[in-house]
């Protein structure tokens, strides 16, 4: 069976989680320009997975919602455990990171579809 991700919309705003209810143990934020929401969700999730995947018990969750004219992103997730020194910061690069953010602007940026 694939894995299922709940996809949570609210007025203005879009949550990607693995487990419900949606938890930050572990979190860090950023703006990036308007695009697709899902496609950003995903794509964020992936490579947050890529680079903590052997943090024992952690599960992402990628939190969108708009402010003004960009995206306010909230990247984490929960950690089943004691939360690693150091996690935040790596979360924090991760989302930080010039090549990251082209791609994830450029593949959200093939939809017309935006945060409501």
């Amino acid at each position: 069976m694939a894995p299922r991700w709940h996809i949570l919309r609210t007025d203005g705003a879009l949550t990607l989680c693995r487990q419900l209810p949606p938890r930050f143990d572990v979190a860090a934020s950023t703006t990036l320009p308007m695009g697709d929401p899902v496609r950003l969700a995903h794509q964020i999730r992936q490579d947050m997975w890529r680079a903590l995947q052997r943090v024992r018990g952690f599960s992402p969750v990628v939190h969108l919602s708009r402010e003004g004219d960009v995206i306010r992103l909230t990247a984490g997730g929960r950690v089943a455990g004691p939360v690693a020194p150091g996690l935040s910061a790596q979360i924090a690069d991760l989302l930080a990171c010039p090549a990251h953010r082209a791609r994830w602007v450029a593949q959200a940026g093939r939809s017309g579809r935006v945060l409501r």
